[in-house]
């Protein structure tokens, strides 16, 4: 929980097993974090993460230990969807245009945050660089989306952080996925309106491994509302 190491939470011990319970569930999309890997500042379950793509049909993204555009094509050669651009983004912005560049609209930009500050190095460091203000210097690159994680919220869940998703999503054209203390449908009410600003989507984990969101029930609420809404006009 919010990027301790030392508070990790196992929920399986079968990662295909779980990712195939989801895909059952209806899910979208599946996150798949190496935590490993982001400390280790490298991949360390790439064998895994090969495994888990293999076994479900939906798409997958992945992060944690990105740090090269050698990575970025080794993970998308694997078949994954999307990869995740956190901590190379803030230290080497260049890669973030490469990888655009060399597969647009297959990188997704995360932007994890404590008090409005980016946090990198796995979230052991927070750095002075303002979130919002760093979206904006990517915003003509082939980006597939920003992933907005607020730390402190992050596996609490102690609700969603509305109004910083907002600011983000007001001051950009980039979509943005929202992450980080998701506790149960409410929440999900409560992002939606979010949806007419450009809001892509949110991850959710603790909430329902632990049940206190059901993930069917919340996919029908997104797809009734979404269904009764005009696209985000994003002209800006």
């Amino acid at each position: 929980m919010q990027g301790d190491p030392d508070r990790v939470t196992v929920y399986g011990r079968d990662p295909l097993a779980v990712a195939k319970r989801w895909q059952d569930e209806g899910a979208q999309w599946l996150h798949v974090v190496d935590l490993d890997g982001a400390f280790a500042k490298s991949p360390r379950n790439r064998g895994v993460i090969a495994a888990i793509v293999e076994s479900v049909s939906i798409p997958v993204q992945v992060g944690g230990g990105i740090r090269s555009l050698d990575t970025v094509h080794a993970y998308l050669s694997l078949g994954v969807s999307r990869v995740i651009l956190g901590t190379a983004a803030v230290h080497r912005p260049e890669l973030v245009e490469e990888a655009c560049g060399k597969y647009p609209h297959r990188v997704a930009l995360g932007l994890d945050a404590r008090d409005g500050r980016l946090a990198v190095e796995g979230w052991k460091e927070t750095t002075s660089v303002d979130a919002v203000s760093f979206v904006r210097q990517f915003e003509n690159l082939a980006l597939a989306a920003v992933i907005y994680t607020d730390i402190h919220r992050d596996g609490m869940q102690s609700g969603v952080n509305v109004e910083a998703t907002r600011r983000l999503l007001e001051s950009s054209a980039i979509p943005v996925v929202a992450s980080g203390g998701v506790a149960d449908l409410e929440d999900i009410r409560k992002l939606l309106p979010l949806v007419r600003l450009g809001l892509m989507g949110v991850i959710t984990g603790r909430a329902i491994y632990n049940g206190t969101l059901d993930l069917k029930e919340a996919l029908r609420l997104v797809r009734e509302f979404t269904s009764a809404v005009e696209p985000p006009g994003r002209g800006r």
